[in-house]
């Protein structure tokens, strides 16, 4: 069998943006799984994504306050077709990120995080796969929006950064 997913992060609505792109919500609506690492800002995008998403992960980031505490946890585990995924908002700084994650999270086959808005993807010497899927919403220094979608299908995950050019002014 083959699961779908959507991984976003830092969506920060709506401070960043008035909704999500259009293209990132037809991903949401086919997907078998939706993964949020966090900064939501408010709790209507978590509503919205939990009433469309098939299936649902997501934790709170630093920007949450203290109404998500009772919806998100901090650091969330789930397993996908045989993958140990662990889901945190914040990993620190990328130096010594491999280092830190792999002592952090060993029972852990991939590991999504968010908080920096930049895209990540990366293979610890461990095997420990590290991804960020950036800000669909707010780019800052990255010249496109960014979520991920890809697949697991057995024990292969498959990953695609999907960039979403921001409006000509």
């Amino acid at each position: 069998m083959t699961t779908s997913f959507v991984l976003l992060s830092d969506t920060h609505l709506p401070k960043r943006a008035k909704d999500l792109p259009a293209a990132l919500w037809e991903d949401i609506d086919a997907a078998d799984l939706v993964v949020h690492a966090g900064d939501w800002v408010d709790l209507a995008t978590l509503d919205a994504i939990e009433a469309r998403a098939r299936r649902f992960e997501g934790v709170r980031g630093n920007n949450d306050g203290p109404e998500f505490d009772d919806r998100l946890r901090l650091v969330a585990r789930f397993t996908v077709e045989g993958l140990r995924f662990a889901l945190v908002h914040e990993t620190g700084a990328a130096t010594g990120r491999e280092r830190r994650t792999t002592a952090e999270y060993p029972d852990t086959d991939v590991l999504v995080f968010g908080h920096s808005h930049i895209p990540w993807d990366t293979v610890t010497p461990s095997g420990l796969r590290l991804l960020n899927p950036g800000s669909p919403t707010d780019r800052r220094r990255q010249p496109d929006h960014t979520w991920m979608r890809g697949a697991v299908d057995g024990t292969s995950l498959s990953v695609e950064l999907v960039r979403l050019s921001p409006p000509s002014r």
